[in-house]
């Protein structure tokens, strides 16, 4: 198996010398660590160097400018790392230009598609593959099992950038919600005020400020959808707990449960809606080294795939809303029941 994962050079002597695979990730504003879309990225890239054998590293723009973005790409190809993951629609521009550049490089673009400057019409060379992902599914089965947990209430939504990755899981947590109510008898509210973008996904404080406004405003649980923003939210919730406040939030991406104990063990975060990001980037790794990777087109990750949807295990959910929430999944799954990829008339 170690000459599928490895690429081949002799040296004088004709013995094979074998190097290992090298795969590189420039991160988003994030960190590897922001217990969100680059973690999830880079947490499939390390499970490659654990299970495949391959070489890899990541690099940390100063800023998030497509020349940020370009350098760092080309630090990479000139360090040897010739597969490059970047995670985030910002790289969308860089990345166009990227596979030009480096011809013999292979990209793989999370949340995303290349394009030039002046379009928003997917243009994945020969040598690019971007992934999307299906954030509505992943939103839906979370506002599902909230509205079935909680079953009455009133729930929000804090978004980072209104972006469309963003706006599905909004839509989707929406239609989550509205299908318990219709469906299994629940009463949550939902009003406009209560769904709101900040704008970035780094404004720590400014989501724990507006966490803090709805929760006074009576809001019960929030679904934040939001990187850095989030972690303002999870921390806005962590304090109400603290004073005896029966508020929840909602977590995105990866399993956020960790990010939101108390002193006493118990998390605030209800369930999270998660996209398997780190399948995304394990998977297109594999591809490359059984030589099964094909470019210039974009692969949609789905419930269908078990791409998204809620985690495994959710401690603050009971075993009865997990199974109807399981249920509707495999609905979802077989066609039975669609969810929309767009904002329909939930407040109309």
């Amino acid at each position: 198996m170690v000459s599928v994962w490895a690429i081949c050079s002799c040296s004088d002597d004709g013995k094979a010398a074998k190097k290992a695979m090298k795969v590189g990730m420039v991160t988003d504003a994030g960190t590897i660590d922001d217990k969100s879309f680059n973690q999830g990225t880079w947490e499939g890239i390390v499970r490659a160097e654990k299970e495949l054998g391959v070489e890899i590293k990541y690099l940390k723009p100063v800023g998030t400018t497509e020349a940020d973005y370009v350098k760092e790409i080309d630090n990479l190809y000139d360090s040897g790392y010739k597969f490059i993951v970047c995670p985030g629609f910002k790289f969308e521009t860089a990345i166009f230009k990227a596979q030009t550049k480096h011809p013999d490089a292979k990209f793989v673009l999370i949340d995303g598609n290349a394009h030039p400057a002046d379009s928003s019409d997917a243009q994945n060379g020969p040598n690019t593959v971007g992934i999307i992902f299906a954030e509505q599914e992943a939103g839906f089965s979370a506002g599902l099992a909230a509205a079935l947990q909680l079953k009455e209430g009133r729930f929000g939504f804090i978004g980072g950038m209104e972006i469309p990755a963003v706006q599905k899981f909004n839509w989707g947590w929406q239609q989550g919600i509205k299908y318990a109510n219709e469906h299994f008898g629940t009463a949550i509210e939902m009003h406009p005020e209560d769904f709101v973008y900040q704008g970035t996904f780094s404004d720590i404080a400014a989501g724990q400020q507006i966490a803090a406004s709805m929760f006074d405003r009576g809001v019960k649980c929030i679904h934040a959808a939001a990187g850095g923003v989030g972690v303002g939210v999870i921390n806005e919730t962590k304090a109400r707990r603290q004073v005896g406040k029966e508020v929840w939030v909602v977590g995105v991406d990866v399993n956020q449960y960790n990010e939101g104990l108390l002193p006493d063990g118990k998390s605030v975060v209800l369930t999270s809606a998660m996209k398997y990001i780190d399948r995304g980037s394990f998977d297109m790794v594999k591809e490359e080294l059984s030589g099964t990777f094909k470019g210039g087109r974009t692969l949609q990750l789905t419930a269908k795939e078990d791409a998204v949807g809620i985690p495994t295990e959710n401690p603050n959910l009971s075993n009865d809303v997990q199974k109807q929430v399981m249920d509707v999944y495999a609905q979802i799954k077989s066609g039975a029941v669609v969810v929309a990829d767009q904002q329909g008339d939930l407040f109309r």
